[in-house]
């Protein structure tokens, strides 16, 4: 068995290897074919990374409705390790009306190159490629830039009044684009508003952005603003546009509030007695600190893992050589595959099971991976396998405990469950509830299927694939689950299988405390708090 913890362990370097540069991506597409003579697509890139021979969602944008060349808004982080090769592969997709899942899409191409090629050529433009490696007319444009070291964020929100109508039956659609002006004159788009309906009025959504995004951290830099009406078919017609800065906008800071007229630059020009197309109003401005996963660790916050194992009749009879729970003499399961790859990532962890299966309800913590796996092998004589397969028990057993953690308001425990199980869970509704609930806390759910059922429910839960909801229709506050099928990692590293499993716990952490407004303790404060043993 060592032999699995030494390749685990050798093979992870990449969870503590520093990256050469944070690079920002930002995907356009032109001459996409419509879906008939009456529709337009609804596309959508995915943005995904090799690794091991495995390709994994890193990322992807937002759907743009009723566009044949879209540009969007979301921009798509990466990091860039200049001595790896690093191969990435855009998708782009028609998402079906009402659903920003991929299920029901239609694959419309791809384009694969390497993170470096991009950041070379700073602006990559190629043929989407369809099923057979077939170009058609569509291609797609993805543009790099480097980060600077500012990480900080700007919260903003928007409103305007008396926008000029561009609809006979009806009011104007608005929404908001932010451009930034580049050295080489170029723009960039930076937000594009949700479109507040039927509204000559309307109050968009805050939103928050990075410095760098913004302005490339030149709070002189020149920022373009226009204000559009939405048309179903993808033509929108424009209301007026403003020139800003972000040194201008930090004047709401102070308590002043600042609007800009909207002009029409053509109705300024034949109209004697124009005077605007409205007035757009800055209602909010906030300069955020953002935190690292780093910051947050290195102040004393503490990864609570805890391991829930499928032992559910399905599985099969333990002493059968068919079981997912088979115990071989030389060679370790699937269940024990997967526990140590995902195991072996986190330094300094505590675990505990549900249902303690070291059988010591007063103490079920483990040692390390190695009493993880002892426990786990141990137990699996003296229990009988049953069903149903219920998890919602456990995630509310993890959310108690988190819960305790978020009244004390310190970034001190974050709580990861992982649930390794073979099939389809039968408390779907109850699960679901359940996942909408920790939302709200310090905790990350991970699920690896082990075996070749149907894991459709698992995707479901991930909410890389539309926005969870609960039965009473109450969404997820932020995507907390992350599913994995063991089966694409057979024959890959414990490392690949681990770097697919932790790939978005770092960020969930930071999201969570960032978003309650939690700093990291500093060093000093819990050194002072520490116990040591004598």
């Amino acid at each position: 068995m060592s032999n699995i913890y030494e390749s685990a362990e050798a093979t992870l370097g990449f969870i503590s290897s520093p990256c050469l540069a944070k690079v920002e991506l930002r995907v356009a597409s032109r001459g996409i074919s419509d879906r008939d003579a009456l529709s337009k697509p609804d596309p959508c890139v995915v943005l995904k990374m090799q690794s091991h021979g495995q390709w994994f969602e890193v990322d992807r944008t937002e759907v743009i409705r009723s566009s044949s060349s879209p540009v969007f808004s979301k921009i798509l982080l990466v990091d860039y390790y200049f001595e790896e090769v690093q191969r990435l592969r855009f998708e782009l997709h028609d998402i079906s009306s009402g659903n920003n899942g991929l299920r029901d899409a239609d694959f419309l191409g791809a384009l694969e190159c390497t993170l470096g090629q991009i950041v070379s050529q700073r602006k990559l433009t190629k043929a989407l490629l369809k099923q057979g490696n077939t170009s058609g007319k569509s291609s797609i444009t993805v543009t790099a830039e480097e980060l600077s070291g500012n990480d900080d964020y700007v919260e903003l929100s928007f409103s305007a009044r008396k926008l000029d109508d561009k609809d006979f039956f009806s009011k104007s659609d608005p929404f908001l684009e932010i451009f930034r002006l580049n050295d080489d004159g170029t723009e960039s788009l930076v937000h594009r508003t949700e479109t507040i309906m039927n509204n000559l009025s309307p109050v968009w959504k805050s939103f928050k952005v990075s410095l760098n995004t913004l302005c490339s951290g030149d709070h002189d830099r020149e920022l373009k603003c226009t204000v559009w009406d939405w048309d179903s078919n993808g033509k929108h017609d424009f209301i007026g546009e403003f020139q800003t800065t972000f040194k201008e906008m930090r004047i709401e800071q102070e308590g002043k509030q600042l609007q800009w007229e909207c002009i029409n630059p053509k109705y300024q020009m034949k109209k004697k007695n124009y005077r605007n197309s409205g007035v757009v109003i800055l209602n909010h401005c906030k300069i955020i600190k953002m935190y690292s996963f780093l910051d947050y660790i290195m102040g004393g916050c503490q990864i609570q893992f805890t391991v829930a194992i499928d032992f559910t009749a399905s599985n099969g009879d333990p002493r059968n050589s068919c079981s997912l729970h088979y115990i071989h003499p030389y060679q370790p399961n699937e269940y024990l595959k997967a526990l140590v790859a995902a195991l072996c990532s986190m330094p300094q962890m505590k675990v505990s099971h549900d249902f303690a299966v070291n059988f010591d309800e007063d103490n079920p913590e483990c040692a390390g991976i190695q009493g993880v796996v002892e426990a786990y092998q141990n137990c699996l004589p003296k229990i009988q396998l049953y069903g149903p397969t219920n998890i919602a028990p456990i995630i509310q057993k993890v959310a108690l405990s988190a819960s305790e953690e978020m009244h004390t308001k310190e970034a001190m425990e974050y709580f990861i469950l992982l649930i390794l199980t073979d099939g389809v869970i039968t408390d779907m509704a109850d699960t679901r509830e359940a996942i909408v609930h920790a939302s709200h806390l310090p905790m990350s759910v991970i699920i690896v299927g082990v075996g070749n059922a149907d894991f459709t429910d698992m995707q479901i839960l991930d909410g890389d694939d539309g926005i969870l909801r609960s039965p009473k229709g109450e969404p997820v506050l932020r995507d907390i689950v992350q599913f994995v099928p063991f089966k694409d990692f057979k024959h890959a590293s414990p490392a690949a299988l681990a770097k697919s499993v932790l790939a978005e716990v770092p960020n969930q952490v930071v999201d969570y405390y960032n978003a309650k407004g939690i700093k990291p303790k500093c060093m000093s404060d819990y050194e002072s708090t520490r116990t040591f043993s004598p």
